[in-house]
């Protein structure tokens, strides 16, 4: 008998045109996408937002396999790694759940994990002057009060009007109605996000544009990434 063996060939390149218009309000239920082959084995993603082909501007949840890794490469216009769940791992350390990674723009890594992980990942967003490396674990960085009762916020990185953090909602927490100048993004990890226009359960990515409003509130609490005045 004869072995027949099959090799897998790399997807065919990407060129994607999906939710760039910033000006636009988005809201996506990320669990509700399909994952989409990388070319690395082992390595998937769904598309939040993206401009470009394999080397684009984009927002995705990115999936590694046990075992999976991506061979070194450099980020022409920086990457934001949040960690979701498994360990990340590069040549620079081991990064848990919750840890948070700004690679500037020119960096280079070898990225893999060990036993697995999925990440949010946004590539080629940062400004060339913003050259600070900053990797953060929640689980040894304290938490300040936010402005109401309720809320604590974990600063991630700010560079100019940019300001990144992790917001924890305690259940039944409502905030007072405001308007973000440069616009707001928001990824929600636990839980259910609210506000006048919906719920957003965990897996949810809402961006608001430049200027827009909203008065957000969590009936059961929930814990979200935010990242604000990066969209004017």
């Amino acid at each position: 008998a004869r072995l027949h063996i099959v090799i897998p060939r790399p997807p065919p390149p990407m060129n994607t045109a999906l939710n760039t218009d910033p000006g636009l309000r988005c809201v996506v239920h990320t669990p509700s996408l399909d994952w989409v082959a990388s070319p690395a084995p082992g390595v998937w993603r769904r598309l939040l937002e993206r401009d470009g082909g394999e080397v684009a501007r984009a927002t995705s949840v990115v999936r590694y396999e046990a075992g999976a890794r991506f061979e070194a490469h450099t980020h022409g216009g920086g990457e934001e790694i949040l960690v979701l769940e498994g360990v990340f791992e590069d040549e620079h350390g081991r990064y848990g759940p919750g840890t948070y990674i700004h690679n500037p723009a020119g960096s280079t890594h070898a990225p893999f994990t060990r036993e697995g992980c999925t990440l949010l990942v946004k590539l080629r967003q940062l400004d060339v002057r913003d050259q600070q490396r900053v990797v953060v674990d929640p689980r040894s960085t304290p938490w300040r009060q936010g402005l109401v009762e309720g809320l604590q916020v974990l600063p991630l990185h700010s560079f100019e009007t940019q300001h990144t953090a992790l917001v924890r909602w305690a259940p039944q927490t409502f905030f007072n109605p405001h308007r973000h100048w440069g616009g707001e993004e928001i990824f929600v990890i636990e839980g259910v996000f609210s506000d006048e226009h919906g719920d957003y359960p965990a897996g949810s990515w809402l961006r608001s544009p430049h200027m827009s409003q909203h008065q957000p509130f969590s009936r059961e609490g929930c814990l979200i990434f935010v990242k604000t005045g990066h969209l004017a």
